[in-house]
Parts: structure tokens; C-alpha cells; sequence
């Protein structure tokens, strides 16, 4: 095979040849990225308005919120550009950069989802230290070394993806996915990146176990709370979270930990578009229907909103 890896662009998987499709898919993704915008949007703006949630676990959902918005940025604009142009080239420098951005933000979103795990036990099972544990100084650390070691990460991920030599430059994905980029490697470099790939999995299978045995205990509390009303509280904050480090977890591992095969197949776009897009569109609606702060400071925002455009109509 000959050495591709001079070319200036690389090919993206489409979902489908006919136009009409195209078209189609271009709609849906359209909506599905504006779901997400707006719905992380007003999370943001909810809890940067409302003194009430300037507390550590809206702090992290703060950041959730943030990092979900660069996830899907990453990802939906450049298969909604080649559905609608029906141009599916990527140039080499903009695939790496969308492999560097996205496992930047994912690899973000997992030490996000950790922190807060362990918010949500200290919270529950040593609330008598919640405040001396959980400060702010505590919490911006956590998000400060989060922030590095997902830099350090993503660089490391991207320098030994695109230090090998490419024989093709067919990607059988709708964007730039390490182990399909794996596959068009023709050189044993390619051996270095399958390492760091196989310790990504082991930390991220880590961080699930964490995240397990802490609701483990989390949930153990729980039922020893002698109000009903407690209960769902507590549990109200929690199966949103589980909810969503599941669904990311389980998803990401059948594309990263899964046997490789020469072709992609449906299977493999469906669970791509799960792991990549339903996230960062579903958690702010994950989050708000089942938190009754959120909810209020929305519906603040929404009267606000209200009040401000009759004011407005009475002055004009």
C-alpha cells in the first residue's frame, strides 16, 4: 500500500450517498445540536444568575454544562457541514484537532462526573464536613488539575495517533475516531498509541468503579434516612448523575475496548453517535427535570424574561 500519509485531506464516513438523506440528516443533526446548545446554555446561565446554586455540586454541574457545549461543538458542526455540502474531506491538521479537542473534553467530562461522585458522598455520608472538605479553594483545585490532566491526555493521544504512517485515508466514521484512524496505520508505531489506548481504558474503567462503590455507599445512607422526604432528595441528585456516567462509560468502552475489525458497521455509528452526541444534548434535561433548584431558577429566568419584555413594550 502506498504511503497516504502526505495528503493533504482525509475522508469522513457519510450516513448515506442520496442527497435527500443528506439533507435529512443535516435537519436532524441541526436540531439535536440546538437542543444541546440551548439546553446547557440556560444550565450555565441558571446557576451563574442565581446566588442560590453558588454551591460545589452546581459548581461542577457548571462546568459539566461548559465541557458538554465544546463536546458536541467538536463533533456536530463538521457532520452537519458534510451532510449539507455532501463533502466529506477533513484536512489532516483539522483531524487532529478534532481528535485533541474531543478527548480533551471527553476525558474532562469523566473527571467532572468523578468529582462529582464524590461531592455527592461527602454531601450524604459525612454532611457534618461537607464545608471543610468541599470549599472553594478544594473545589477549584479538583477542576484545576482536571483541566490539566485532560490537556496532558489529549496531547499525549493526538502526538501518537498522528506520529504513525497512514496507507489510507478512508475513515470508516463520521469524524475523526482514534481506532478507526488506527486502522490505516501501516507502520508498528501504531503499537504505542494501542498502549495509551489500553491505559485510557483501564482509568476509565477505574473511574467507573469509583463512581460505583461510591453511590454503593451513597445509596446505603440513603436508605437508613428515616424521612421519605430525604430520600428522594438525596436520591433526586444522584440516579441523574449514574444515569449519565453509565450511558458515557458503557458506550465509549464498546468503541474503544471492543475486538477491531477491518469495517465499520452500523452497530459502530449508532454507538458513536450515543457516546458522542445524547450526552452532552440529554444531561441538561437529565439534570433539570429531576432538581427542583434548577427548575426554580429557570422558571426565575423565565419570568424575568417575561417581565423585561412588557416593561419594554410600555416604555416603546
Amino acid at each position: 500500500m502506498s504511503n497516504l500519509t502526505s495528503m493533504p485531506t482525509l475522508l469522513l464516513l457519510q450516513f448515506s450517498d442520496i442527497r435527500v438523506l443528506q439533507i435529512f440528516h443535516f435537519f436532524i443533526f441541526l436540531a439535536l445540536y440546538l437542543m444541546a446548545v440551548i439546553g446547557n446554555l440556560l444550565i450555565i446561565i441558571a446557576i451563574v444568575f442565581d446566588h442560590h446554586l453558588h454551591t460545589p455540586m452546581y459548581f461542577f454541574l457548571f462546568n459539566l454544562a461548559t465541557i458538554d457545549l465544546g463536546t458536541i461543538s467538536v463533533i456536530v458542526p463538521k457532520l452537519m457541514a458534510m451532510s449539507l455540502k455532501g463533502d466529506r474531506s477533513i484536512s489532516h491538521y483539522g483531524c487532529a484537532a478534532q481528535v485533541f479537542f474531543y478527548l480533551f473534553f471527553a476525558s474532562l467530562d469523566l473527571v467532572v462526573l468523578t468529582v462529582m461522585a464524590h461531592d455527592r458522598y461527602i454531601a450524604i455520608c459525612n454532611p457534618l464536613h461537607y464545608e471543610r472538605i468541599m470549599h472553594k479553594e478544594a473545589c477549584l483545585q479538583m477542576v484545576a488539575i482536571g483541566w490539566a490532566t485532560s490537556l496532558l491526555y489529549a496531547t499525549l493521544h493526538t502526538g501518537g495517533t498522528f506520529a504513525i504512517t497512514f496507507c489510507s485515508n478512508m475513515i470508516s466514521q463520521f469524524f475523526c475516531e482514534i481506532p478507526q484512524l488506527l486502522k490505516l496505520s501501516c507502520s508498528r508505531i501504531y503499537l504505542v498509541e494501542v498502549g495509551l489506548l489500553i491505559v485510557s481504558c483501564g482509568m476509565t474503567v477505574g473511574c467507573f468503579i469509583f463512581i460505583t462503590v461510591t453511590y454503593v455507599q451513597v445509596f446505603t445512607t440513603v436508605l437508613r434516612i428515616p424521612s421519605v422526604h430525604r430520600q428522594k432528595k438525596a436520591l433526586s441528585t444522584c440516579l441523574p448523575h449514574l444515569t449519565v456516567v453509565s450511558m458515557l462509560v458503557f458506550c465509549g468502552l464498546f468503541a474503544y475496548a471492543k475486538p477491531p475489525t477491518g469495517t465499520s458497521s452500523k452497530l459502530d455509528l449508532a454507538f458513536a453517535v450515543v457516546y458522542t452526541i445524547l450526552p452532552p444534548m440529554l444531561n441538561p434535561f437529565v439534570y433539570s427535570m429531576r432538581n427542583k433548584e434548577i427548575k426554580t431558577a429557570l422558571w426565575k429566568l423565565l419570568d424575568f424574561a417575561i417581565s423585561s419584555k412588557s416593561i419594554l413594550k410600555i416604555v416603546l
